[in-house]
């Protein structure tokens, strides 16, 4: 998303928000000048991309099991 540094100064609170979820982009001029973003977006990605990787079904016993082998 892509909003004029006036728009930024006007609602900072609801873009503080919106940053969460995806970048910000602040233009002044025209000239892109900032970028808000989530500090920690790259954790985030990486949680959302394990869930549903392993089975609900399956319990930590047997998840070690299968990732150490039988030692």
């Amino acid at each position: 998303m892509s909003i004029t540094a006036t728009e930024l100064k006007e609602n900072l609170s609801k873009y503080l928000l919106l940053a969460e979820s995806e970048d910000v982009f602040i233009t002044k001029n025209g000239k892109v000048v900032a970028k808000l973003t989530n500090p920690f977006q790259n954790r985030v990605d990486i949680a959302k991309s394990l869930f549903g990787s392993v089975p609900s079904e399956i319990t930590l016993e047997k998840s070690k099991e299968e990732r150490l082998g039988n030692i």
